[in-house]
């Protein structure tokens, strides 16, 4: 059975902050694990996708609704 994905919340702060935060918290996981970033950047549509392409993530799932943005990564190797 997998375990929850945790959802790290960055709502609220602007760009950078979000992907910076994101590569910050990445590197303390394993290889293939997921973490759902939830933010209201209205970069991190452009942001988050870039970070994951240049560092080998892969971007699994990407929900937006009126409020904000979540983004399902999953770490690459």
């Amino acid at each position: 059975m997998n375990d929850p994905v945790e959802t790290y919340d960055l709502t609220g702060i602007k760009c950078p902050l979000p992907v910076l935060k994101t590569r910050a918290r990445i590197r303390t996981m394993e290889t293939g694990e997921s973490l759902w970033v939830k933010t209201t950047d209205p970069m991190a549509v452009i942001d988050v996708p870039h970070f994951c392409n240049e560092n080998g993530h892969v971007l699994s799932e990407t929900i937006k609704n009126e409020d904000y943005h979540l983004f399902l990564i999953v770490k690459g190797g």
